[in-house]
């Protein structure tokens, strides 16, 4: 038994990690360079050691809490986050800014946490400190535009968290359980639950916040946030609703119209935030299918994306880092002064394309298998186009329009040594596991009993790749291919950063005409009582005005004489 087995209470890995980042501030810059790349590693070793099994239970507030719950699911998704971190802190080195480096430990801590969590409630504390400590990488980058995007970003993540403890409530109400395990949407408050999941996991019609706020982070904060949000929730949605066939349509949608976007998007780092959107949709369509497969190929594929995706962001950070814009009609001959990034974002491209020998094709080829072996051959179509298109935009045009299409002129120095180092160790493990599978095909959830690398699956992706390629050139060749052009592509966003304001603008010169009508109103009655009183009790007035005694006399008479009639009228 290890040490940690005989712990009375071993800690969250997340907690860990979130309480590490606290003290990130009181570090000298130099020493927390180290310090966040010890950290994760440390966890890392701590986490693969901790015994399967529920951990940290706790009574808190009447409630009992499970802040250790540690399986395979939740083990494959926190070792992943905690080599992203570390990645992502090494691509950071050249950093001083001590707010984004404490803000990237407590969002990976927060999303680490979560992963290993048992109850419902413990699993909110976490989702919502993710939104909270995210938010500063967006904001750090010190522009309106951030600034804006990041207040939008805030908003949305906290009502996703809102959602999901209304959700919470009305569960417990219903079952009286808290635990954090198989939901389904026949669960009450399930309807609200996989809502919430939903809009971190960037469902159609909730995913643009992605597009709209990843590019506005820093560099390094683009990297980091590329890793985390999108994928705990689709581990929050393989943990409580696997099987949920409504999940097949959604994630083939989302594999789909991604694709049109990324193709007119001038912006390459949007162009990366599309491209993740249609590949989170390949893992909500292994969620739904729920099967052992489909379950082992989204946890592979969620593990193979991250590192490809965040070496893609990597190298367009490294782009923007050097030229100062990520624009396709801005850049273009780089490979001539950065050929250690061109040949890094190659192999990330070759990874999201799912090219053999790479990460992308030992996962994606799991979904696709289990899609046509359960009979969901519409779908199996629908993934089979998504992977082509992915492969369009951005297999071939990050890389072709960044460091090959024209050239702009630019020539920048290479990416700095640090930049380089942790682009080098991601493509690494992007060919590592594409080669040799075997030691993440033993992390996932379920045994696996699946041969990547059959002479079917080769050739079959090979001819995929090989015709999606000439598609690309038959384009570029007659001019059919969008050009690369400063425009503004309208999506989703449209709806709540146009069309609602501009009906809440509306209603509010409603408000205000109806307002001033009222008042305008009100005033027009005063000015008429205050006239009148003027006129009669001013000291002209019939009232007011000094009146001779034979006069006053003669009122006295008059009243006196009222007050008898009267008096004579009651009796």
């Amino acid at each position: 038994m290890t040490a940690i087995a005989e712990l009375a209470m071993p800690l969250s890995p997340g907690l860990l990690v979130v309480l590490g980042g606290l003290l990130v501030p009181l570090l000298p810059v130099a020493l927390a360079r180290l310090y966040v790349l010890a950290l994760p590693a440390a966890v890392l070793a701590y986490t693969l050691a901790l015994p399967s099994g529920e951990h940290a239970a706790i009574a808190f507030m009447g409630l009992d809490l499970q802040l250790l719950r540690v399986d395979k699911l939740s083990t494959v998704f926190g070792s992943i986050f905690l080599i992203a971190l570390f990645l992502g802190n090494l691509y950071a080195w050249h950093e001083s800014d001590r707010m984004q480096r404490t803000a990237a430990q407590i969002y990976a801590g927060a999303a680490i946490g979560a992963a290993f969590v048992g109850d419902l409630v413990s699993l909110f504390v976490f989702w919502e400190l993710t939104a909270i400590a995210s938010v500063f990488l967006i904001w750090a980058a010190g522009t309106d535009r951030a600034f804006r995007a990041g207040m939008r970003y805030l908003v949305i993540q906290v009502g996703s968290g809102v959602i999901l403890l209304a959700g919470v409530l009305f569960h417990v109400h219903g079952t009286g359980s808290l635990a954090f395990g198989h939901i389904g949407l026949d669960s009450p408050g399930g309807p609200l639950i996989l809502i919430a999941f939903g809009i971190k996991c960037a469902f159609p019609l909730l995913h643009n916040w992605l597009q709209d706020a990843y590019p506005e982070a820093t560099v390094t904060g683009t990297v980091v946030l590329s890793a985390f949000t999108t994928k705990l929730a689709v581990y929050a949605l393989a943990r409580s609703f696997a099987g949920t066939e409504m999940l097949i349509w959604i994630g083939a949608t989302m594999t789909a119209f991604p694709i049109f976007y990324a193709v007119i998007e001038n912006d390459l780092r949007r162009v990366l935030a599309y491209s993740l959107n249609n590949q989170l949709g390949f893992m909500v369509v292994g969620v739904g299918i729920g099967t052992e497969m489909a379950l082992n190929g989204t946890a592979a594929h969620a593990f193979s994306h991250i590192l490809y995706k965040a070496l893609l962001f990597m190298a367009m950070g490294a782009v923007l880092f050097r030229t100062g814009t990520c624009k396709g009609s801005e850049l273009g001959g780089l490979y001539k002064t950065m050929p250690w990034t061109t040949g890094f974002c190659i192999v990330g491209a070759a990874s999201i394309s799912a090219f053999p020998l790479f990460s992308g094709f030992i996962s994606k080829s799991m979904i696709l298998t289990a899609a046509g072996s359960e009979g969901h051959y519409i779908t199996w179509g629908v993934l089979l186009f998504a992977s082509a298109g992915v492969f369009h935009h951005s297999g071939i045009k990050v890389p072709f329009f960044a460091f090959f299409a024209h050239d702009s002129g630019k020539r920048p120095k290479e990416a700095p040594w640090n930049m380089l180092l942790a682009m080098a160790a991601t493509a690494a493990l992007c060919i590592g596991i594409g080669i040799w599978p075997d030691p993440l095909y033993a992390m996932l959830p379920f045994p696996v009993d699946f041969v990547p690398y059959t002479t079917g699956h080769v050739i079959t992706q090979l001819q995929l790749l090989l015709f999606a390629a000439l598609a690309f050139t038959f384009l570029m060749r007659t001019g059919l291919y969008p050009p690369e052009l400063r425009s503004t592509n309208l999506d989703s966003d449209w709806i709540y950063r146009k069309v609602l304001p501009a009906i809440v603008r509306g209603i509010g010169r409603g408000i205000d005409a109806v307002w001033g009508s009222l008042t305008g109103i009100g005033l027009a009655l005063v000015s008429v009582a205050i006239d009148g009183s003027a006129r009669n009790f001013g000291p002209n007035g019939l009232v007011g005005r000094t009146v001779r005694v034979g006069n006053g006399v003669a009122w006295v008479t008059a009243l006196l004489l009222v007050v008898l009639l009267v008096s004579y009228a009651a009796s």
